[in-house]
């Protein structure tokens, strides 16, 4: 039978789906989360979490763990843990139980985040590899090259990663029905079902309408697997996260790129192209979907034009 913190853990995560709208892996990592602290304390009951408790659990998690002895967890990993906990204990205090204040509950502190993102020229290699490779032909009427379903994919793929910034979860779930070529923009649900508008450039737009014009399927889906013949696989689903990771890192390979590049530092590229180019950081933090500005400061540092402009005027030659 379960003890009564587990229980309220239960009624926690059920909180977070049905009145949070909280997404199906957010609450599987809040689950994980949460019932390894419980696994670990041994606490049974809200009024058992003290700050000793906390204190202690802190330790553990910054220390090594058996099977990974080399390594401590990473602070940003224990921040996630001690999140879930302090967001439970809110949820806790708001039905008047018992428990330990959240705001007792200190998240570690580490250096700044390393923000890595394409250079312009590294950004035109990459986006001109997939029409490089792969099977390509000449008509011979008109001269003109013909470049396969694939290539066309993967071409499209990489211009709205980096038109729109999307995640590469919210690209994969896209479908056709979402996209009006006839109009610069669309909505995407992101994390936590929030919605935002996301704007095409007119590369992307053209890229993405040459694939769609070219498929004959009928899968909803507007990026998926095809096979040798260029048709869809049958009963098959979006493209998944993973396939397009890899589509991204082979791609930067081909482009001769040797730092690791991933779909997530297209959207980082998307982000600092915006400031470097005189955006508001509270404009890219709407066009990101980030829930707080601190979030978005990560890329102030790599892109604050001002700073620059005064150390060229006033430093000494």
């Amino acid at each position: 039978m379960p003890s009564k913190l587990e229980q309220l853990v239960t009624e926690f995560l059920e909180h977070l789906e049905i009145e949070k709208g909280r997404a199906q892996n957010t609450l599987r990592n809040y689950d994980f989360y949460l019932h390894r602290f419980v696994d670990w304390s041994g606490v049974t009951t809200p009024a058992g979490i003290t700050q000793d408790v906390v204190r202690q659990y802190r330790l553990w998690l910054n220390r090594a763990l058996p099977g990974r002895e080399e390594a401590t967890m990473k602070k940003n990993t224990q921040n996630f843990h001690l999140v879930a906990l302090r967001n439970f204990l809110k949820y806790l205090a708001r039905r008047d139980i018992k428990t330990l204040a959240p705001e007792k509950i200190e998240l570690a502190k580490f250096d700044a985040r390393h923000v890595e993102f394409l250079e312009a020229d590294e950004l035109e290699r990459i986006l001109a590899v997939p029409l490089d490779v792969g099977r390509r032909r000449k008509d011979r009427r008109t001269r003109e090259r013909i470049y396969s379903l694939v290539q066309l994919r993967d071409k499209a793929i990489l211009e709205l990663l980096f038109s729109t910034g999307l995640r590469v979860a919210e690209l994969s779930g896209l479908t056709i029905e979402q996209i009006n070529l006839k109009r610069d923009e669309f909505t995407v649900k992101g994390k936590g079902g929030k919605r935002r508008v996301v704007f095409l450039t007119d590369e992307a737009k053209r890229w993405v309408k040459a694939y769609l014009d070219k498929r004959t399927d009928l899968s909803p889906y507007l990026f998926v697997s095809h096979d040798a013949a260029g048709d869809a696989r049958e009963d098959s689903g979006p493209l998944t996260p993973r396939s397009i990771q890899r589509l991204v890192e082979k791609c930067a390979k081909a482009a001769g790129i040797t730092k690791r590049i991933t779909p997530h530092v297209l959207r980082h590229t998307y982000a600092t192209t915006l400031l470097r180019n005189g955006a508001d950081i509270r404009s890219v933090q709407a066009m990101l979907g980030h829930s707080s500005i601190t979030t978005t400061q990560i890329y102030t540092h790599v892109t604050d034009k001002t700073l620059r402009e005064v150390h060229k005027k006033f430093h000494r030659k």
